[in-house]
């Protein structure tokens, strides 16, 4: 059916329409609220519930829930109980895990005023106060189109039609897609977002801007013997099991009743492209330092999601006509700290405030400049700046000498001055790969099934559900190129990048064959970013689909 034959599509009309119930739009969707309880605000909500596509460490910095939740710590529903009480950074090697002192560290990498919990909990209590202002909040809906209007403004969004086959035609089930209309849109995709990048290209929003960077952050939640919870305590490393060349690191945050995150964060710019972050992942957990403290322990949920790494000198023009990025669809995240929802949730409150002006001045579709000019003086540019050579630094100079570079230039940054000035991130992570010739394979860790696990036992914790008879989400441009590139040059990293084994080289007697399993998708967004063409494009699924997170 063509597009001029679909049945028209239902609308609703509103003050602002927001794209994504992470942190950064519920910020929004209450700061309006707050402002002018009159405001009418939606919220669209890929995920099945709030929540469930929700995962961060998540070591949560207060300062800006301070600002929009004065009363939060009050609050006997909030699900932030743990504060941080003890921090510890290491350096591991092979066989020791070399603990770094305190007194090294630059006084913006204490976290003793942080608390630990989970985001995924923290936007459920964040959209139950947005209700309670007279937010609507649509869960199980994705947003897959933006509208524009006669002059190329930003009008709102579509959600995706429902009850499509894999095949294209029209189930029984078929139901076309809403039209939410907005005088403002705000966009908190989070990373790597579908609608985020056509906008970015469409208004040329990265004009002179450094490219964007990535990471791979997958996590696990274990409950663990209580006499070795250390409740409060976090932890960071890096080193071992990654190579000089390689960056990342790991943490582990001690919380609530017995519960330990454990994650892993590989940057995406490696060059290797036999390198499994999946792997290397349950291999950190066989440091002699680490595996003693899981033994009699339970898994309970595991994860994964790309993070944004390129800091401030990566952020793009955040406004454009008729709507604004937020949070880690504006790539917020602090990377040496390893937290973003402080950011996130200035900035959207910040968006909110500035589209509150605008719309009291009667405004409408047109750019809120007013954000933009004012984002890097705000509390989210002034916490990015200071660390904005630390990932950089780390990429030319590798994880010893980068990492202690990073540190000095945070100590000048703490003083008012840099030895560095601002840094280039030089070339996007899908570029970083070299020919699978110039490299090793890597023997991934055989898994035990009790500290160590595979990838489908691990998808199976993560509840990740989609409808099967519905388009692949996983869009492949070009297939040939995908043969005589990413699988004969590259030897088929996606079987490695990929957290949840989406993707397989099948071999069969015409030669191989590229398979994906989309129903396995995480909603990670690796292959979109870290394809060594740019070949492979992560489009939203039916709406609901992908992982049922319940407390990452």
């Amino acid at each position: 059916m063509s597009t001029e034959e679909l049945p028209p599509r239902e609308s609703m009309e509103f003050d602002v329409v927001i794209v994504g119930a992470g942190p950064s739009g519920l910020a929004a969707a209450i700061r309006l609220k707050q402002l002018n309880a009159d405001l009418t605000v939606v919220v669209v909500e890929k995920g099945s519930e709030v929540g469930a596509h929700i995962l961060s460490g998540a070591v949560i910095d207060p300062v800006a829930l301070d600002q929009l939740v004065p009363d939060w710590r009050e609050d006997a529903d909030c699900p932030l109980k743990t504060q941080v009480s003890e921090d510890r950074f290491y350096w591991n090697t092979a066989s020791a895990a070399i603990r770094l002192p305190n007194i090294m560290m630059p006084p913006l990498m204490s976290n003793h005023h942080c608390y630990i919990g989970s985001l995924g909990q923290l936007c459920r209590w964040l959209a139950r106060k947005a209700e309670a202002l007279g937010v609507e909040i649509y869960p199980g809906f994705a947003a897959a189109e933006v509208l524009y209007d006669d002059k190329g403004a930003v009008r709102g969004i579509a959600t995706g039609d429902m009850g499509v086959a894999k095949d294209g035609s029209h189930k029984s089930s078929y139901t076309r897609g809403m039209e939410l209309l907005g005088k403002y849109t705000l966009f908190a995709e989070g990373a790597r977002g579908s609608l985020t990048k056509q906008l970015i290209a469409k208004f040329s929003l990265d004009a002179g801007c450094e490219p964007p960077k990535f990471g791979i952050g997958l996590k696990e939640v274990w409950q663990i013997d209580p006499a070795r919870h250390r409740k409060g305590l976090i932890q960071h490393a890096f080193g071992w099991p990654l190579n000089n060349s390689t960056g990342g690191g790991s943490f582990l945050y001690h919380y609530d009743d017995n519960l330990v995150a454990v994650g892993f964060v590989v940057h995406l710019n490696y060059d290797d492209p036999y390198l499994s972050p999946f792997d290397e992942f349950q291999r950190f957990k066989t440091h002699p330092a680490i595996r003693t403290l899981f033994e009699g322990g339970k898994r309970l949920a595991y994860g994964a999601r790309a993070i944004t790494e390129g800091g401030y000198q990566s952020v793009p023009r955040l406004t454009f006509a008729g709507g604004a990025l937020i949070g880690c669809a504006a790539g917020l995240v602090n990377v040496p700290r390893i937290k973003g929802v402080h950011n996130a949730v200035g900035s959207g409150m910040l968006a909110a405030e500035h589209v509150h002006a605008a719309l009291g001045a009667g405004r409408a579709n047109d750019e809120v400049v007013d954000y933009e000019n004012s984002w890097r003086n705000s509390q989210v540019g002034k916490d990015l700046y200071p660390v904005r050579n630390a990932k950089p630094l780390w990429s030319k100079f590798g994880t010893m000498l980068g990492v202690a570079l990073g540190g000095i230039d945070m100590w000048c940054n703490t003083f008012g001055f840099s030895l560095f000035g601002t840094q280039s991130h030089a070339k996007p992570d899908r570029k970083t790969l070299d020919p699978a010739k110039a490299h090793t394979p890597i023997a991934p860790p055989k898994p035990d099934g009790k500290l160590t696990f595979d990838r489908l036992s691990s998808v199976f914790l993560s509840n990740t559900n989609h409808e099967e008879d519905q388009p692949v989400h996983l869009k492949v441009a070009d297939m040939n190129l995908q043969k005589t590139s990413e699988h004969d040059i590259y030897a088929g990293p996606s079987n490695r990048y990929c957290p949840a084994g989406v993707y397989e080289w099948v071999e069969e007697a015409t030669g191989p064959r590229f398979q994906i399993n989309a129903q396995n998708c995480v909603h990670c967004k690796t292959c979109d970013v870290k394809d060594p063409n740019g070949n492979i494009t992560w489009v939203p699924p039916e709406g609901g689909g992908g992982p049922n997170y319940e407390a990452m």
